[in-house]
């Protein structure tokens, strides 16, 4: 754990509402001990509702949209401004929050270990940008959600934390989502404050999670 008493500057990525940067941002005010705080919000899309609730808590914003069928020097455009946007606010931790896009090798060695995302499946079950369907689709009777460290592949770095959702009888995709969202509403702020406190460690695929201080008897394991 760091011996000083600064907040770790966290970066959110968000695409579309936000809910997960909602909800880190109220556990970050309600609790004095968190260890982080947010001090930047970017988004590949200028219409993403959760911008609002940045603007609102007067957080920064950086805004770089990506053209749909952009070919590969136009994405590394892209994610160079968006990465030098982020730099410019010093994040020690980019927290990945709905963000439907693909990071580079590049930007995950500029933060190494220290790029977390939340994922709606129990991976390593249904990568990718269609997880809640996919499990319907499967007839699966548990899904769930997983936060995790980014790494080069999609949906595949260690794993912090999991936690199982049932699916029900007669569950549409917005209904389990749903369900699996208030889960990760817990789950990605509880990773976080770990990651602010130096409550993670990594050895190959396997990561550690003390969960911060005050709580610090409590493990999250994959």
């Amino acid at each position: 754990m760091p011996t000083d008493t600064r907040a770790t500057r966290l970066a959110v990525l968000i695409s579309g509402g936000g809910s997960n940067l909602r909800a880190l941002l109220d556990v970050i005010a309600a609790d004095a001990g968190f260890g982080g705080e947010v001090v930047v919000v970017g988004s590949d899309r200028t219409d993403a509702a959760g911008l609002e609730h940045a603007r609102t808590a007067g957080v920064a914003t950086v805004v770089e949209e990506l053209p749909r069928g952009a070919d590969a020097a136009t994405r590394a455009a892209w994610e160079q401004r968006l990465t030098e946007g982020l730099a410019a606010h010093q994040p020690e931790v980019v927290v990945l929050a709905g963000f439907m896009r693909i990071l580079s090798g590049g930007f995950l060695a500029r933060w190494p270990d220290r790029v977390v995302n939340t994922h709606p499946s129990l991976l390593p079950a249904f990568r990718g940008a269609h997880a809640v369907r996919e499990a319907l689709a499967h007839g699966v009777k548990l899904t769930g959600c997983t936060v995790h460290l980014v790494d080069e592949e999609v949906d595949h770095g260690p794993i912090l934390a999991q936690e199982a959702v049932p699916v029900l009888p007669g569950d549409t995709e917005v209904a389990l989502h749903e369900r699996i969202k208030a889960v990760e509403h817990r789950l990605l702020p509880a990773c976080v404050r770990a990651l602010c406190h130096d409550h993670v460690t990594v050895v190959g695929r396997r990561a550690e999670v003390r969960l911060a201080p005050d709580t610090a008897e409590q493990e999250l394991h994959p």
